[in-house]
C-alpha cells in the first residue's frame, strides 16, 4: 500500500476526493487501495458476504461489501474530523443506528479480510491494529494462497493469540453464531 503523501488528513477532506480514487485513512495518513483486487479475490469476497447475508435475512443484522465506509471515531469527534475510514471487503454490524447515508459510524460486530499480495501487510498490521483499538469483536483474515484461516477475538480489550485453521469444512462467527461459512462453497472458486 502507498501512502498518498506526508500530510494528515480527516473524513472532511476524504469526501472531497475523486471517487474514481480509492483511499483509506488511518490516523490520519491516506493509504492509496491498490487497483481493483482480482477475479478469485472478488470471487472469495462475493460468497462469503453472499453466504453471511443469506444466513442473515431475517435478522436486524446487516452485511456489507466493500467499498463501504467504515468511520472509526476515537471519541466524540464529528464525522469530518474523523482520521480514520477504512473499507473491509466483508462486514456485519448489528446496531443499526451506527448506520447511515455515508455508511458505518463506529465498529462493526464482525470483519472479514480477504489477503492479496498488494494488501496483505497493511491488513494484517495496520487494520488489525486500527479495529483492535476500535472494538471490532472479530476479525478474519482469510489467505487464499495458503487456504488458512486467522480468527481474533476481542477480549478484555486485545485480540491476543488468534485462532488459526484451514479453510475447509463450515466456520461459525463466534460474535454470530447464525452465520457459518462453508469453506467448500469458498474455495471452489479457487479451482475455477
Amino acid at each position: 500500500m502507498q501512502q498518498r503523501d506526508d500530510r494528515r488528513y480527516t473524513y472532511g477532506d476524504y469526501r472531497t476526493w475523486p471517487e474514481d480514487v480509492r483511499y483509506e485513512l488511518i490516523d490520519g495518513t491516506a493509504w492509496l487501495m491498490s487497483p481493483a483486487p482480482g477475479r478469485l479475490h472478488q470471487e472469495m469476497v462475493g460468497e462469503i458476504f453472499r453466504q453471511a447475508a443469506n444466513a442473515l435475512t431475517d435478522m436486524p443484522c446487516r452485511a456489507y461489501v466493500a467499498p463501504f465506509d467504515v468511520r472509526l471515531p476515537k471519541g466524540n469527534e464529528i464525522d469530518d474530523d474523523i482520521d480514520t475510514v477504512v473499507q473491509p471487503d466483508v462486514l456485519v454490524v448489528r446496531d443499526r443506528d451506527k448506520l447511515d447515508e455515508a455508511g458505518l459510524r463506529g465498529a462493526p460486530d464482525w470483519v472479514v479480510e480477504v489477503l492479496s499480495p498488494s494488501t496483505a501487510a497493511h491488513d494484517q498490521t495496520r487494520k488489525l491494529a486500527v479495529y483492535e483499538r476500535s472494538g471490532v469483536a472479530e476479525v478474519w483474515l482469510v489467505h487464499p494462497t495458503d487456504r488458512m484461516l486467522t480468527r481474533y477475538r476481542l477480549a478484555n480489550g486485545g485480540y491476543g493469540r488468534p485462532e488459526i485453521q484451514e479453510l475447509e469444512g463450515v466456520s461459525a462467527v463466534a460474535e454470530l453464531p447464525e452465520i457459518a461459512i462453508d469453506w467448500d462453497r469458498v474455495t471452489a472458486r479457487l479451482e475455477d
